[in-house]
């Protein structure tokens, strides 16, 4: 594939997005009709950027459906007006199987499959002061206690970086990206957002904050990278099926890494490195997330399987990522202060 400039290639497709002016190899994407899709990864999905490898995209998501934030309280005023074009402008046919805006797909030049896309997510920004959270029958990992359908406004005090539950509740807020992903092999066809798998997709992973890099291996050229679901804050687990949810940009930089072979995705903070496991089972999920533990403690640290193994007992942590997309997530963290030489 091409690369185009970005103003050009982006004008010639009707895009409102541009080329940022504090970096030659900066770019801007904004959510459109014609620059998300909607509720799928796909290896046929038709990019809307290309960049190099080692460019900066800052990326502009929103999040849920108009008629329910107005059911909720907000004025049209407060709602932001990509959302509701998105709504009026992408045909049913073209959703689905998922309901996850995403925006993108964004073409990696470099990218091939075998290769890992190294996602480096350098800035996290609320562009609006509320939040929602919503459960509804048959979802959520107590549908038998809650038959029911609820939705809540969260009202965010941006200045003082908190949610505003309830009277005497406050939720510090940690902003990231449940869905952040690439497109899957191509014989998985139009894949559903709702669940994550090797490409990741939806994680629901409330590791990956600002400052943080999501490791995903490459499985077509260009990677197709798309991003969405914003979450104002979570805990793990994610039990009735929903965050804090909302709209948030994020400034992303990628990079292509030819030396480094992977088969799940992983993550890096500055304090920790996170595999993940991801199974309809939870065992599973648990299992898949110790041994790609192990994986990495070899491959990385050269430490023999034995000692991997033994190092991921006594110095690894396991939470529980998500229980409510359909496969249930787990990741193990491993801090790095233990690790004396880099």
């Amino acid at each position: 594939m091409k690369r185009f400039p970005g103003t050009a290639f982006l004008s010639l497709l009707g895009f409102a997005c541009c080329a940022l002016p504090v970096h030659a190899a900066s770019w801007f994407v904004r959510p459109t009709p014609e620059t998300v899709v909607i509720g799928n990864y796909s290896a046929n999905a038709r990019p809307v950027l290309s960049v190099k490898s080692g460019d900066t995209v800052v990326i502009e998501t929103v999040s849920g459906s108009s008629n329910q934030l107005r059911q909720l309280g907000l004025k049209d005023s407060e709602i932001p007006a990509a959302l509701m074009a998105i709504e009026a402008g992408v045909k049913p046919g073209e959703r689905g199987p998922g309901g996850h805006i995403l925006t993108g797909p964004i073409f990696i030049d470099g990218a091939e499959p075998g290769d890992t896309l190294e996602v480096h997510i350098e800035k996290i920004e609320l562009p609006v002061p509320w939040a929602y959270n919503s459960f509804r029958p048959t979802a959520g990992f107590l549908p038998e206690d809650f038959p029911n359908s609820a939705s809540k406004l969260i009202r965010l005090d941006l200045a003082r970086k908190v949610g505003l539950f309830a009277p005497g509740i406050e939720l510090p807020l940690h902003p990231f990206f449940g869905s952040m992903g690439i497109a899957p092999p191509a014989w998985a066809g139009r894949f559903n957002s709702a669940p994550p798998w090797m490409h990741a997709g939806n994680l629901d992973n409330r590791q990956l904050v600002e400052g943080t890099t999501l490791y995903i291996p490459v499985h077509v050229k260009g990677a197709l990278f798309q991003v969405g679901d914003g979450h104002a804050g979570q805990g793990d687990g994610e039990v009735d099926i929903t965050a804090m949810e909302t709209a948030l940009n994020g400034t992303f930089r990628f990079v292509v890494r030819k030396d480094l072979h992977i088969q799940w995705p992983r993550a890096e903070t500055p304090t920790h490195f996170i595999s993940m496991g991801m199974n309809e089972e939870l065992v599973d999920a648990t299992k898949q997330a110790v041994r790609e533990m192990i994986d990495f403690l070899v491959a990385e640290k050269g430490l023999s399987r034995d000692e991997a193994y033994m190092l991921s007992s006594v110095a690894a942590d396991f939470a529980i990522t998500q229980l409510v997309d359909g496969k249930k997530g787990v990741h193990g963290m491993i801090p790095k202060s233990i690790f004396l030489k880099k």
